[in-house]
């Protein structure tokens, strides 16, 4: 029945693996997790004279580089002097060159936030009037691209590394002291190790172009690594390298001197001192997340970061545990079977870790939600509700393995005997013959129930007629090669004796499934998690969703506001190029806005074509075009954050669509906005 299930158990976590790599890619790009909460001058505004700086304000404090904060004229060309500073507390400023002309400028912003993340961002505001302005003033987003998916693989890898290495371990000191000589264990911990190890080490190399650029080519840019290096979270990834060195010690004596300590008192000590030291290394590797991510920001910083260094271990023990019970159940060789009593062990882990990831999962939703609308309005609330649905189903899945757990524990030993008194019964009735590994028998040639060959009956019987005849058969060189032959059929045949007995009992079975379903389900969880993590928190994205809109409602520029729809029907000429373009600006005010356009055909199928763009123009103040390129989404439709209304009133809204390469169009409607 086992070899049945092995194929279908590789496709399963195939599977979902690909559905759990599949969540990270298709995730939108992280969102900021420090946000602009007030701007000097601001967003939109105009101002009579030219400051002498502009400044912002973030919702926590960031670290800037040279070119972190710049201020574009009208042509895009530089008008700050000097490098950004702190000028107190959340707020940063970058001084101007004096005598700049009246006109639109445009802010940009990367910076990274305390909790690890970039951040960037840009906004206009006008001196005397505004006027056209050749900028595109869309958002940034840094961490996007092939850089920041690497970046954002290289941190699931090391989450599910620790995991399985510190769980891993954890189940075999706590729960299952036998598997420390068990190949296959002893294979996934040090994959664990290997794992955590190679993607701390990618990381590193990715940070300095994951905060920055963006750029394949600067990976391996030394001076980046350099940078890299003096901030927080590269002293944090480098004190991690320095305790793996620690945790592989850790491994090699838990698998070498551990394994091999035969007196109970010795093998005692070295378990106390194996799990005071493996406790320290992991939670030393938990703290280099909590030192530099969100924990570390925000809120209760001195609180939050030992309970997540609580959350991280608790969920190493009972998702790595659980690997490592899967492992056993599936691999663990014929003569050294996973036994009730350490599933029983495991199962009063999990049921603690469980107990500890819902009082800090608790604290932590609330550190980082602050309201219930949080849940339904923020992206952070809404993959928050999607972990905690996988986490009630994967608590589901394991009171289904400890019920197994019990049943398994009651049954194994009847269970045993009956197969035993089958094996026994089996041999007794056939003689000279004996059930092998697949249940058919074959013959017995050695008289004392080990099976051989037709030629080794054959020489047996001549040796016993030319003894009975009073000759003396000369033995001759011993058959070495012959003799590791039936040593090799008589281990294979005990062992597969040994098989039947550990699968005689259906539990097991029945545990074994449950199990897997359990580590499935852990994977996809600890994909949204991975994601939870590079995600805005739902409280930084209230407040500065507040802000803004305190910002735009006192801003004198600031009309009524709503969402804008226009629909716009086109025809380029050529083939195909007929349909209707539909542009939604939301909210239609002065500030930022969020702008999507659809392209459909007449009977209203979406369609992608080569190129949409949007550019807006307010002529009565000769302001514009204001170029807008929004970024595909999905088939027919585009869009694009962002984009930046700097005073209220009639605007022209043009949309070039592009059908092929030679056929174009432009489609305009007016609309008042602000």
């Amino acid at each position: 029945m086992t070899q049945t299930i092995a194929p279908r158990v590789r496709t399963v976590v195939l599977l979902l693996l690909a559905a759990a790599c599949a969540l990270l890619a298709g995730a939108a790009p992280a969102s900021a997790h420090a946000a602009v909460t007030g701007s000097d001058p601001a967003q939109g505004a105009v101002v009579d004279k030219a400051p002498a700086r502009i400044s912002l304000t973030f919702s926590e404090q960031v670290a800037m580089s040279g070119d972190s904060l710049r201020v574009l004229d009208p042509e895009g060309k530089r008008v700050d002097t000097g490098e950004p500073s702190n000028v107190s507390g959340t707020t940063y400023a970058v001084r101007l060159r004096s005598g700049l002309p009246d006109g639109t400028y445009t802010v940009a912003y990367q910076v990274v936030s305390a909790d690890s993340h970039p951040v960037a961002g840009a906004y206009t505001f006008s001196i005397g009037a505004p006027s056209k302005t050749s900028v595109t003033v869309s958002d940034q987003a840094t961490d996007d691209g092939a850089v920041g998916w690497l970046y954002g693989f290289g941190r699931y890898v090391s989450y599910a590394g620790f995991i399985v290495m510190a769980g891993g371990a954890a189940f075999v000191l706590a729960c299952w002291p036998r598997g420390s000589g068990v190949r296959p264990v002893q294979r996934f911990v040090v994959s664990g190790w290997l794992a955590l190890t190679a993607a701390t080490l990618a990381l590193l190399l990715l940070r300095g172009s994951f905060t920055g650029s963006g750029k394949v080519a600067d990976i391996f840019d030394l001076s980046l690594l350099g940078q890299v290096l003096q901030t927080k979270t590269g002293a944090a990834l480098v004190s991690r390298l320095l305790l793996l060195a620690a945790a592989a010690l850790f491994i090699a004596v838990l698998f070498g001197a551990y394994d091999k300590r035969d007196d109970p008192q010795e093998k005692r000590d070295l378990t106390f001192g194996l799990a005071i030291g493996g406790v320290v290394v992991a939670a030393g590797l938990a703290a280099s997340w909590a030192m530099s991510e969100h924990a570390s920001v925000g809120l209760q910083a001195g609180i939050a970061m030992p309970v997540d260094v609580v959350h991280l271990l608790a969920v190493a023990a009972w998702l790595g545990g659980l690997g490592a019970l899967l492992v056993a159940l599936y691999r663990a060789p014929a003569d050294a079977p996973v036994d009730a009593s350490a599933v029983r062990r495991f199962s009063r882990v999990a049921f603690g870790s469980v107990l500890a990831l819902i009082a800090t999962g608790t604290y932590q939703s609330w550190r980082q939600l602050g309201s219930w609308s949080a849940f339904t309005d923020t992206r952070y609330g809404q993959l928050l509700l999607a972990k905690i649905a996988l986490v009630a189903v994967l608590v589901g899945v394991a009171w289904i393995s400890r019920r197994w757990t019990g049943r398994l524990a009651e049954t194994v030993p009847a269970a045993a005997e009956r197969e035993k008194a089958r094996v026994g019964a089996g041999a007794g009735a056939s003689g000279d013959t004996e059930p092998d590994a697949s249940g058919e028998a074959e013959p017995d040639m050695t008289g004392d129930g080990r099976k051989g060959t037709d030629t080794e009956a054959g020489t047996e019987a001549g040796t016993e007629a030319g003894t009975d005849a009073g000759e003396q058969p000369d033995p001759g060189p011993p058959d070495t090669e012959r003799a590791a032959q039936l040593a090799r059929q008589r281990a294979a045949r005990d062992a597969a004796r040994q098989k039947r007995l550990r699968d005689a009992d259906p539990n097991r079975f029945g545990l074994r499934r449950s199990v897997l379903a359990e580590a499935g389900i852990a994977v996809v969880l600890l994909a949204v998690t991975t994601v939870l993590t590079q995600t805005e928190p739902g409280r930084t994205e209230q407040d500065a969703k507040a802000a803004t809109s305190s910002s735009a409602s006192t801003s004198p520029d600031t009309g009524a506001s709503g969402a804008l729809t226009l629909n716009m029907p086109f025809d380029t000429g050529g083939e195909n190029g007929k349909g209707i373009v539909t542009v939604d600006l939301d909210p239609a005010r002065v500030g930022g806005n969020e702008m999507h356009v659809y392209v459909e055909r007449t009977d209203g199928q979406a369609f992608d074509i080569p190129e949409v763009k949007v550019d807006f123009t307010l002529k009565a103040k000769g302001i514009g075009p204001l170029p807008v390129v929004p970024d595909h989404i999905a088939t027919g439709h585009w869009s694009a954050n962002g984009v930046q209304i700097p005073m209220a009133g009639d605007w022209k809204v043009d949309v070039t669509v592009r059908t092929s390469d030679i056929d174009e169009v432009t489609v305009s409607k007016n609309a008042q906005i602000g």
